[in-house]
C-alpha cells in the first residue's frame, strides 16, 4: 500500500512538472506575437507554455521587430513558417524537422542552416546577407529564392533537381556568385535562368582560396575540368 502511494504521489509530481513546463522567449517582440495568436495569455514574462506550442503546425510572424527567435525549438510540429520583414541576424530551424515551407525574407540573416531540415519544399530567404548556402541535403526542394544576397557559394547538388519547378529558382543579384553547383550543367542551364550573367552552373564548384602575398589578401579560383 506504501508503495503505491509514493507511485502515486510520484506521477502527481510528474505530470504537474510536464503541465507546467515553459519554453524560454527571450524576444518581447516574439512573446507578443505569440499572445497576440493565442499561444500565450501574456503579461511579457520571456516564457510561452510548451503545451501551447508544440503542436502548432503553421506560424505567420511577419513584419513583428523581431531580432530573436529563440523558442522556435520548441515548435517541433511546425510546417509553416513566414517570418519575413523583421530583424533577425540568425535563424536556427534544426529543431522544425517537419518544416516544408520557409519564408524568412528580409530579415539581416548572414547565414542559414537548413540541413536538418529535408522535408523543405520552398525557401525564399530573399534580401539578407547570407553568403554561403548548401542545399544538398534538401532532396524535397522545389522553390528557391535567394536573390538579393552576399551568395559567393551555392550548393543544390542535391539528387533529385528536376523536381524544382522552372520558375521556382531565383538566384539572381548575388554579384559575387560566380558557381552554383547541381546536378545536371545541361539541365540547369535550360531550366533556371533567373542568375546573373557572371553566374553558372557545375557539378563541382572550385574552392575560393584566401592567399596572402605582401600583406595584401587577394582570392584566386584554382580551377576544376570543364563539366
Amino acid at each position: 500500500m506504501k508503495t503505491k502511494i509514493i507511485f502515486l504521489v510520484s506521477l502527481f509530481f510528474i505530470v504537474n512538472i510536464v503541465k507546467s513546463q515553459n519554453t524560454y522567449v527571450p524576444d518581447d517582440n516574439f512573446e507578443q506575437a505569440l499572445i497576440d495568436l493565442g499561444y500565450d495569455s501574456g503579461p511579457l514574462n520571456d516564457s510561452v507554455p510548451t503545451a501551447n506550442i508544440d503542436t502548432v503546425t503553421s506560424l505567420v510572424i511577419e513584419f513583428k521587430f523581431i531580432s530573436d527567435l529563440t523558442g522556435i525549438q520548441d515548435f517541433v510540429a511546425l510546417s509553416i513558417l513566414w517570418c519575413e520583414k523583421n530583424q533577425l541576424t540568425s535563424l536556427d530551424v534544426s529543431a522544425n524537422t517537419a518544416l516544408t515551407h520557409l519564408a524568412c525574407w528580409d530579415n539581416q540573416l548572414t547565414s542559414l542552416d537548413v540541413s536538418a531540415n529535408i522535408s523543405l519544399i520552398y525557401l525564399r530567404c530573399f534580401w539578407n546577407q547570407i553568403t554561403s548556402l548548401d542545399l544538398s541535403a534538401n532532396i524535397n526542394l522545389r522553390w528557391l529564392g535567394c536573390t538579393g544576397n552576399q551568395l559567393t557559394s551555392l550548393n543544390v547538388k542535391n539528387g533529385n533537381n528536376t523536381i524544382m519547378y522552372n520558375d521556382g529558382f531565383e538566384v539572381w543579384n548575388n554579384p559575387s556568385l560566380t558557381c552554383i553547383q547541381v546536378d545536371n550543367v545541361s539541365y540547369s542551364t535550360a531550366n533556371w535562368t533567373e542568375i546573373d550573367t557572371i553566374a553558372h552552373f557545375s557539378t563541382n564548384c572550385p574552392t575560393l582560396t584566401a592567399i596572402e602575398d605582401f600583406n595584401v589578401f587577394d582570392f584566386e579560383y584554382y580551377p576544376n575540368p570543364v563539366n
